[in-house]
């Protein structure tokens, strides 16, 4: 074999996509299994087999039962004794001192360690802006929590500190699937059009640099929404120290 071949085989081999670690795979799974979760793909209730989900992902059984346990340590899931993994059910009431607890993680995104925006960071949020212009015309329940979750990993990428992001995020999920849940009441059009002014409203505060702005914005829409949501389930917003 020539130089030059064995340079060509050294450059295919170099380019050749590398196979996904065991954690990657995990990774992947699990953020699969909690998109369906969250989109109410799995329904409340619904069982989740180790052995389908290993088969479904041609993986063994012991990968797929971490994966479980580590979306029953964040409250979307339950192992029942003698049944197995359950969806799990939530509600507004539940999830009260969840949304508290977010109004005030929100102020903290300005707070620790900042990170700038790069132009290609705000062009994102445009993006989002213009999706969010077209799923108006024909809104859909799931392009909107898949538009809103697009925007919170802009939001999470705001802040350096590694805790409050994981925080953050965990939280986040635990109630998406209430909004989705009320849907029908809360009026797709109505939460749509709230969706964009707090999108519009970051942006105008991030290409000035505003970090403390962001986080207030932040925490006016959260409690925004917990308040339509309390109207529409019939309860008092003040009752939940959500103000």
């Amino acid at each position: 074999m020539t130089l030059e071949a064995d340079d060509a085989v050294i450059l295919a081999a170099s380019a050749a996509p590398r196979p996904p670690s065991a954690r990657e795979r995990s990774e992947r799974i699990y953020l699969i299994l909690r998109d369906r979760i969250c989109l109410l793909d799995y329904a409340p209730g619904s069982h989740l087999s180790e052995e389908e989900l290993a088969q479904e992902f041609e993986i063994s059984r012991t990968p797929v039962r971490r994966v479980l346990t580590r979306l029953e340590s964040e409250g979307l899931v339950q192992s029942v004794h003698g049944v197995g993994t359950i969806v799990t059910d939530v509600n507004v009431e539940e999830l009260q001192q969840v949304y508290h607890l977010r109004l005030e993680l929100a102020l903290l995104i300005g707070k620790l360690t900042p990170i700038p925006r790069t132009a290609a960071d705000l062009d994102r949020i445009r993006a989002l802006i213009e999706q969010c212009d077209t799923d108006m015309r024909e809104p859909d329940q799931r392009a909107f929590l898949r538009l809103n979750r697009d925007f919170f990993y802009e939001l999470s990428a705001m802040t350096g500190n590694q805790p409050l992001r994981e925080i953050s995020e965990r939280l986040y999920f635990q109630v998406s699937r209430v909004v989705l849940k009320m849907m029908p009441q809360l009026g797709l059009v109505e939460e749509f059009t709230a969706f964009r002014r707090e999108m519009e409203e970051v942006l105008a505060a991030a290409e000035i640099g505003d970090w403390d702005s962001i986080g207030h914005i932040r925490r006016a829409h959260i409690s925004m929404s917990f308040r339509r949501m309390m109207r529409h389930a019939g309860h008092s917003a003040d009752a939940t120290g959500a103000r």
